[in-house]
């Protein structure tokens, strides 16, 4: 594609959006039916905002979900501390809660508009940002072609192009750099995103690791906690987590294989997206196994097979429930999750080799010895029954893997400075101009 071509792509997506604004309404309206969008809020969808502007600078972060919400935290305090205030958008109900649980009144939150012209504009001109600050993947054409228009340093932090992407970015050389240009910084999680993104025309490129590793353990409710390990009661406990369709059915399976020879065996499975619990329970109830799920509040017994954790948020709770974990999105979906959260509280972890977002991480725990790689079903429930059996094989993997974790981290101090130039003029400002709303 010439360039030409591409800055034509690039006005005809500004005009497209323009004309399709009058018609998002339905498409808005079918997503909050499925849960996907809160009622009360799509006016934010739009651009409008629901909350007062406070004077003084603004930064605005933007991360699109739970995972990429949690791992700039530790970056949104840093900057909160300087006196600066920040706006945080995200696009799901889930990653809404989370920054409500873990962020509060710290920042203000609000749904990320619709990338369309008419949004984004209207966003823009409210928060007037003095600098926004995106989260690994998040290239949205429109919001970045406005905010370079009005001449806002944008940085994209954590950064990631994954091997899907990378081939399709580069077959529109000219239209990536048409949008790369525009960032003011690019800081990648590895040095393979940072040559991706160098050879799609950002400039400067620099390298922190993953800020996933330096966030906080996922928290828990110790009351909640003591209440089902005292429900369990020693039983043998494994976790499928972040789990994507026909995971939770291999969990089952392998729960339904080894049962007999680990009496009492309790499976926790975590569902990527709880508001699939409905369809899972139902489908492992078929399979003949008792299934207490996590939003029923009812108790595990003795006979209970499977613990559905169908909840948002509580992901330190079912990792703090046992030793062993297989981390979902990796048998038979491309991508994989983070298996950094259960290396931090104590889990050996299993994983199928579809890891490709989270490669240098599993890289490193693998070869540290904390992550094993499984084919099929068949070779899970080996891997899991090993586990099980083989106490200091399994503490040995957790100490590794919470040795790793150590050794990984670093990456929000060289995040911190390589926002430095961005950020202390800001700090300045913030000093000047003691916080207020409008």
């Amino acid at each position: 594609m010439s360039t030409r071509l591409a800055r034509a792509a690039l006005s005809l997506y500004r005009w497209g959006g323009v004309a399709l604004y009058p018609v998002v309404g339905p498409y808005l309206a079918l997503r909050a039916a499925k849960g996907k969008e809160e009622r009360s809020r799509r006016k934010e969808r739009y651009g409008a905002a629901s909350v007062a502007r406070p004077e003084g600078p603004l930064v605005w972060f933007h991360a699109a979900s739970v995972g990429e919400t949690n791992a700039i935290v530790p970056l949104i305090r840093e900057v909160r501390r300087r006196g600066i205030a920040v706006l945080l958008t995200t696009g799901t109900v889930t990653s809404a809660k989370v920054v409500q649980d873990r962020l509060g009144s710290e920042v203000i939150h609000q749904y990320v508009p619709l990338d369309l012209k008419p949004a984004v504009s209207r966003f823009l001109e409210y928060w007037h940002p003095d600098l926004a600050i995106m989260a690994e993947s998040e290239i949205w054409p429109m919001t970045i072609l406005e905010l370079g228009a009005r001449h806002i340093p944008q940085v994209l932090v954590n950064g990631r192009i994954s091997d899907r992407s990378f081939p399709r970015w580069k077959r529109r050389h000219a239209l990536a750099d048409a949008l790369f240009e525009n960032f003011a910084l690019v800081i990648a999680q590895s040095e393979t995103d940072a040559e991706r993104f160098r050879t799609l025309g950002a400039l400067p490129v620099l390298v922190s690791g993953n800020l996933k590793v330096d966030t906080d353990a996922p928290p828990v409710d110790a009351a909640v906690l003591k209440s089902y390990r005292d429900q369990i009661a020693g039983r043998r406990t494994w976790a499928a987590i972040s789990t994507f369709d026909g995971e939770e059915a291999a969990a089952g399976n392998v729960h339904r294989a080894l049962k007999e020879r680990t009496p009492g065996l309790l499976t926790i499975i975590v569902p990527r997206h709880p508001e699939r619990g409905d369809a899972v329970a139902d489908m492992l109830a078929a399979r003949g196994l008792k299934v207490v799920r996590r939003t029923s509040g009812e108790p595990l017994t003795p006979d209970t097979d499977i613990f559905l954790g169908d909840t948002i948020g509580e992901m330190g709770l079912y990792l703090r429930m046992t030793e062993i974990a297989f981390v979902g999105r990796s048998l038979f979906a491309e991508g994989g999750q983070n298996p950094l959260e259960p290396a931090m509280l104590g889990c050996a972890i299993l994983s199928g080799g579809n890891v490709q977002n989270f490669r240098e991480a599993y890289q490193q725990l693998a070869r540290n010895g904390s992550a094993k790689m499984v084919r099929d079903i068949e070779m899970l429930a080996k891997g899991v029954h090993y586990l099980l059996a083989n106490d200091e094989t399994r503490r040995q993997m957790i100490d590794a893997g919470q040795e790793t974790v150590q050794e990984m981290r670093g990456a929000l101090r060289a995040t911190i400075k390589g926002l430095e130039p961005y950020i202390n003029p800001l700090t300045v400002k913030a000093r000047l101009h003691p916080r207020q709303t409008t």
